[in-house]
């Protein structure tokens, strides 16, 4: 292997004639980065964000709720955590992920149980993935779109702007 550069990580200088080499390496960058994944990849990563932060909140919720078990005055002082904009804020994402993740989840159940993925194809090149075709996109923008519009609702709710 030769000696890493300073200025690029995904490159390494040959030491004996000095010709700087890409190795292909990008790291945490290269795996993160959403660029270079499909509709399928997004939504696989969000399906699982949204499960294990649906999953922290749960266990929050249940400490909040079991607050009151201490009196009115405990539940109260847990209640004001809720009562602040970033309180509203975060219960707005609770509302967003928990969407995102039913919505997802079913249209997960259809696609596993053979609803509307494509037909069975010849691999040719360029490997184009015949499961994620336009049905199988359309419920992942429902999802999106539903969690933005739950969202939304559940802003105007808590900031006092609908009834």
């Amino acid at each position: 292997m030769g000696l890493k550069t300073e200025d690029d990580n995904n490159s390494e200088i040959n030491p004996s004639n000095n010709v700087r080499v890409d190795n292909g390496r990008e790291g945490l960058k290269g795996w993160l980065n959403p660029t270079r994944y499909g509709w399928e990849r997004v939504s696989y990563w969000l399906q699982r964000l949204t499960g294990v932060g649906l999953l922290i909140y749960f266990v929050g919720h249940i400490y909040e709720t079991s607050s009151l078990v201490n009196g009115i005055n405990a539940w109260n002082s847990m209640l004001e955590l809720t009562q602040t904009t970033g309180g509203h804020i975060f219960l707005m994402l609770v509302i967003g992920a928990s969407t995102f993740h039913t919505v997802n989840g079913i249209r997960l159940i259809f696609t596993e149980s053979g609803i509307g993925l494509g037909k069975p194809g010849r691999p040719d090149y360029p490997y184009d993935a015949t499961s994620l075709n336009y049905k199988q996109k359309s419920g992942i923008w429902v999802a999106l779109i539903l969690a933005a519009i739950a969202m939304l609702y559940g802003g105007m709710v808590m900031f006092g702007e609908a009834g």
